[in-house]
């Protein structure tokens, strides 16, 4: 079964500073019918006005991703990591038993456009901790790269959660074909372009949930770029 959510049916918060398009229900946007899927709780893709961002601020057991698109995304944090988030860079933070951080767009005259991702770990009370990789566009051209993994496979940021996403980049010709276990669920975001999947025309910010599938199916790409994710049931 495969289910089309439109990027116009998400729950919109703007807070003037901050403009944030809420995949699943969150803080103020509450939609029974979209409470996350899977073990996938949170997409938010947010921007942050420039010399703006979220003060310090705590969580607890959870799996924090965040994949920054354009700008710049500075991130300080309870346990000394102190830095920025690139475009390409993959960020992963496990709250753990608790964590502070702060993330701000210091740019004068640049928005910062990223997602927030928030997937349920499969274990409380681990200690926090904190990752960050690079991944080329080179690496994801034509393909899906694996870049969030429970053994850190393939270079992938080591995620304490039974999931995995995969990031991939397509254009015109480019196509990708992904196995996908039946008794799993695979969820597709288009971040941004237009993308074919599974024969289903997508625009930035649809989404795509596949549940009983056996294979993913990209192709037909126009400066798209797509976030896959599986998740445990």
């Amino acid at each position: 079964m495969i289910t089309l959510r439109k990027s116009s049916d998400r729950g919109l918060a703007d807070h003037g500073w901050l403009k944030s398009y809420h995949s699943f229900s969150f803080a103020d946007y509450h939609d029974p019918a979209h409470m996350g899927v899977g073990n996938l709780r949170v997409i938010n893709e947010d921007r942050i006005a420039p010399g703006t961002g979220f003060g310090t601020h705590g969580h607890r057991d959870m799996e924090i991703v965040s994949y920054v698109l354009d700008g710049a995304l500075a991130h300080r944090d309870s346990m000394g990591n102190d830095g920025a988030i690139l475009p390409g860079d993959v960020q992963r933070m496990s709250a753990g038993t608790g964590v502070r951080h702060s993330e701000f767009n210091h740019a004068p005259d640049q928005t910062t456009h990223f997602l927030q991702i928030w997937i349920l770990p499969d274990r409380a009370g681990i200690a926090p901790g904190y990752e960050q990789k690079p991944f080329a566009p080179a690496a994801k051209r034509g393909r899906l790269a694996l870049v969030a993994d429970p053994q850190g496979a393939e270079g992938a940021v080591t995620i304490h959660a039974d999931a995995r996403i995969r990031a991939g980049l397509f254009e015109g010709a480019e196509s990708a074909e992904l196995a996908l276990d039946p008794a799993r669920i695979a969820y597709v975001h288009l971040v941004r372009g237009r993308l074919e999947v599974n024969d289903q025309r997508l625009e930035a910010g649809d989404a795509l949930t596949l549940r009983g599938e056996t294979l993913l199916q990209l192709r037909r790409g126009e400066d798209a770029e797509v976030l896959v994710f599986d998740l445990a049931p």
